[in-house]
């Protein structure tokens, strides 16, 4: 309904609004012109009631307003306000319509003057993290027995007690180098960083602490500085921070090879107890103990067996020349009896031998006079062949064409090799071959005439 219409229609009778439509007008018109915004202020008055709603009046010198955070949003803020706190609300201008009270509908909330500087925390990490600072393979292994512990912290600071009695406590073998800065305040940061860097220079630890107590984000800022992370990056041995509490985070926690949640925490991380490796020491010891005394009885029962298997070296020599003599005779009746037995086979087997031998002389005589015989055979007969031979060739040798050649003819073949014998298998124009006594003639047809006989 719109309040500017109703007064200016025409009427008779003035309209008149009910109390929850006059209120829920405003209300519409309050969340239309007010847009979400940022309000900063002193709670006041702050109530947390059973359903988890927050209630509370945000004031500051010259007014208040009424403001209330749901429980869906009041989870996520992430700390718990009370009377006093310096917040700054981002929320809704609205108006309560069963009271007809204006308030806030707030969707966030944070402590004042926080914003910016939660906001260039996350710019300065951001850049830190694109240049690989935060990077976790960057990270370096704690030493397993430090020898030296550096702490870079104020010498006022509650935290430096905490960490000198837990390592008094857990390793009073431990030396301890502190190098003095100022945790908080104009310039801390540039102190912080020298502090580390004049450790990382020195190098006389085999680890460094940079811890301080817990306190606001403005306190525990010196640690958010950028000089102070590329430090510890920088630095030459291992670094731990422990700054503030567990839920505390700041820049030097990213950038420190290992974060601890408290300073504490940090100095029982740094170092194992003293007791803890007496204990393992013990242990090992007792396990040495056991593992020599059982090799100590393994070698002890090795000497007796073979105390037991040794032999006199006389007694051996004596035992190994019976088994010598004895291999000896063996031998000789090994060698001898076969030997015996062969050369009486021999024997018997050339007595059989000769028996058995049949007379050779008239034979031999005989197959001398054959052999005469045969040789005398066989010399006539080739002398007989060798007649008839030189007669085939008396008559091949008439036969032979170069003989015929000789006497003046010719032998004519055309271009196939076939011999020409008729004046039919001539053509004119054809190449034919004569063969002479002495060579070949080609010759070419002109024409071809017959002659009949």
């Amino acid at each position: 309904m719109n309040i500017d219409k109703v007064d200016s229609e025409p009427s008779n009778e003035q309209q008149v609004l009910s109390v929850s439509a006059l209120n829920q007008t405003v209300a519409r018109m309050l969340e239309r012109n007010f847009p979400l915004c940022w309000v900063a202020g002193e709670i006041s008055n702050f109530t947390r009631a059973a359903s988890g709603h927050w209630y509370f009046t945000l004031k500051d010198e010259g007014a208040q307003v009424r403001a209330v955070m749901f429980r869906g949003r009041a989870q996520y803020a992430g700390f718990m306000p009370k009377e006093g706190d310096k917040v700054e609300v981002r929320a809704l201008v609205t108006l309560y319509a069963p009271r007809g009270d204006y308030q806030l509908n707030v969707e966030a909330m944070r402590r004042a003057g926080l914003g910016n500087l939660y906001e260039a925390f996350l710019q300065l990490k951001d850049k830190l993290t694109r240049e690989g600072l935060f990077d976790a393979a960057r990270k370096r292994p704690l030493p397993i027995f430090p020898r030296t512990i550096g702490i870079v912290t104020s010498l006022q600071a509650a935290a430096l007690r905490d960490v000198l009695t837990a390592l008094r406590r857990r390793a009073p073998h431990v030396q301890v180098v502190i190098y003095p800065a100022p945790v908080q305040g104009e310039g801390a940061g540039a102190k912080i960083a020298e502090a580390i860097r004049t450790a990382s220079a020195r190098a006389e630890c085999d680890v460094l602490l940079v811890c301080r107590g817990g306190g606001s984000i403005e306190d525990l800022w010196s640690f958010n500085d950028e000089d102070v992370a590329r430090a510890i990056v920088a630095c030459s041995m291992p670094v731990i921070s422990g700054v503030g509490h567990e839920t505390d985070f700041t820049l030097a926690d990213f950038a420190a090879d290992l974060r601890a949640p408290t300073p504490t925490a940090a100095a029982e991380l740094a170092a194992t107890p003293r007791v803890d490796w007496l204990a393992t020491l013990e242990a090992h010891a007792d396990d040495l103990t056991r593992a020599l005394r059982r090799q100590l009885a393994d070698a002890s029962q090795t000497v007796d067996w073979y105390s037991r298997r040794l032999v006199s070296p006389a007694a051996m020599i004596r035992h190994e020349h019976l088994k010598l003599k004895g291999m000896q005779a063996r031998l000789a009746h090994a060698t001898r009896d076969p030997l015996t037995r062969a050369r009486h086979l021999l024997a018997q087997a050339s007595i059989r031998l000769s028996a058995k031998l049949p007379e050779t002389a008239t034979h031999r005589r005989r197959l001398l006079d054959h052999a005469r015989c045969l040789h005398g055979a066989i010399s006539s007969q080739q002398a007989q062949r060798r007649l008839a031979l030189a007669g085939l060739a008396a008559q091949l040798e008439l036969l032979n064409p170069q003989r015929t050649l000789e006497r003046g003819y010719a032998m004519i073949t055309d271009a196939h090799g076939n011999i020409v014998r008729a004046p039919s298998q001539v053509h004119p124009r054809q190449s034919l071959s004569l063969r002479l006594a002495k060579g070949t003639v080609d010759i070419g047809v002109a024409s071809v005439q017959q002659t009949l006989e």
